[in-house]
C-alpha cells in the first residue's frame, strides 16, 4: 500500500481513466478500469488512504460513497469551475484525469468541491423527479391529442388536466379513435400514478418535519418544500441565508474590471430543478390567484416598472427572495408573517 498518493479519475459510463501520482507529483500509474464496484474495489484496495479527485456527474454519487467506504479522501470537483479541463484543444480522458490529480495535489479548493446528499435523500427526491417526468409526458400527450383533433376540424373544450381523459373522447372524431384511444388510456393511467405520488409526497412531508415551517409561505406547496429540504439537506452549511440564492444560481453573475461593472444575467448554478420550482412559485405569487402578501407586492412593483420580460424578471427576483426566506424559516423557530414589512416598521 502506497501512502501520500493523489489520484485523478475521469469517470465514464463504461470505463474510468485513472492517473496516480506520488507525493512529489510523479506519475506512477495510469490505468483504465471498468466502471463497476468490483473493479473499483480491486484497484483502490492498493490506495486505500489516497486522496482522490473526480468530477461531479451521473456516477459520482455512488463512486464517491464507495471510495470513502474504502478509506480514501474524496473531492468531487464542480465541472462549472474546472475550465482548465473542458476548455481545451486537446481534450482526452487521460488528460482530464491527469489535471484532476495535479489540481488536487496542489490545492483541493481549486476543485470547488461539492458534497453529494446521502442515499435516502436521493431515493426520496427520486419520487419528486419521477412525478415531474410523469407530468411532463402527460402534458405532451394531451397537447398531441388536442393538435391532431384540430386538424380534423374538431376542438376539445377546455377542461382540467385530471378530467381530460374523461371528457376528450366526446370530441374526438370516429376516424381518430383508433390512434388516439391508447393515448387517452395512458393519460388516465398517468393521472392515477400522479395522484399516488402526491400521496407519497405528503407522507414524506410528515417524515421531514422541517417542511411544515416552509409551508407557511403562501405559494409554496409540498413539492417545493420537500425538494428544498432534500436538496439543501444541511441548512447550517450556509453562514448566511442570503448565500442560498447564490447557491441555487439565482443571483447575477459578475464581470467587474476597473470602472467597468457589467449587469449580467443570473448564474444558473446549482440545482436546476429546485431553481425552476422556486421560479414557478414566483410566477404563482404574482399571478391572478396569488395571495395578498408582501412578496406579491414586491413582485408586482417590479412588473409595473416595465421593461423587457418584466414579469419573468420579477418571478426570478421572487424566487431568490423565497430561497433566502425558506432557509431563514428553516433554521429559526419564527412564524412567518405575510406582511412582515408592517411588523418591521412597527418595531422601528
Amino acid at each position: 500500500m502506497k501512502r501520500n498518493m493523489t489520484i485523478g479519475m475521469d469517470l465514464g459510463d463504461q470505463k474510468n481513466v485513472v492517473v496516480a501520482m506520488d507525493e512529489t507529483g510523479k506519475e506512477i500509474e495510469t490505468k483504465t478500469i471498468r466502471n463497476t464496484e468490483f473493479s473499483l474495489r480491486k484497484f483502490f484496495s492498493r490506495y486505500c488512504d489516497a486522496t482522490v479527485a473526480i468530477e461531479a456527474g451521473t456516477h459520482s454519487p455512488w463512486i464517491s460513497r464507495l471510495l470513502k467506504e474504502i478509506g480514501c479522501t474524496v473531492y468531487v470537483g464542480n465541472p462549472r469551475k474546472l475550465r482548465i479541463i473542458w476548455d481545451s484543444n486537446d481534450k482526452s480522458d487521460l488528460r482530464d484525469a491527469r489535471i484532476l490529480a495535479m489540481v488536487c495535489r496542489v490545492e483541493p479548493r481549486l476543485l470547488w468541491p461539492i458534497t453529494h446528499r446521502d442515499r435516502q435523500a436521493y431515493a426520496d427526491l427520486g419520487i419528486i423527479k419521477a412525478r415531474d417526468t410523469l407530468v411532463q409526458n402527460r402534458v405532451r400527450m394531451i397537447n398531441h391529442i388536442r393538435s391532431v383533433t384540430k386538424t380534423s376540424g374538431s376542438r376539445i373544450s377546455k377542461c382540467s388536466t385530471p378530467s381530460f381523459s374523461k371528457r376528450a373522447p366526446d370530441y374526438i372524431p370516429k376516424e381518430l379513435r383508433g390512434p388516439l384511444d391508447p393515448l387517452i388510456t395512458t393519460i388516465d393511467h398517468l393521472t392515477q400514478q400522479i395522484k399516488e405520488m402526491d400521496r407519497q409526497i405528503n407522507k414524506l412531508c410528515k417524515k421531514y418535519s422541517e417542511t411544515e415551517k416552509l409551508l407557511q409561505v403562501p405559494g409554496v406547496g409540498p413539492i417545493t418544500a420537500l425538494a428544498f429540504v432534500l436538496t439543501i439537506e444541511d441548512p447550517h452549511r450556509f453562514t448566511k441565508s442570503r448565500q442560498v440564492g447564490a447557491f441555487l444560481g439565482l443571483t447575477p453573475k459578475r464581470d467587474q474590471s476597473g470602472k467597468c461593472d457589467k449587469q449580467l444575467r443570473i448564474s444558473k448554478a446549482g440545482n436546476t430543478y429546485l431553481r425552476s420550482l422556486l421560479v414557478s412559485c414566483g410566477h404563482y405569487i404574482i399571478g391572478p390567484f396569488g395571495p395578498e402578501c408582501d412578496l406579491r407586492a414586491f413582485g408586482l412593483s417590479m412588473v409595473l416598472r416595465g421593461g423587457k420580460n418584466a414579469k419573468k424578471r420579477a418571478a426570478v427576483a421572487l424566487a431568490r427572495k423565497l430561497a433566502v426566506l425558506l432557509h431563514r424559516l428553516w433554521i429559526s423557530d419564527q412564524k412567518y408573517n405575510c406582511f412582515y414589512s408592517d411588523v418591521a416598521n412597527t418595531a422601528a
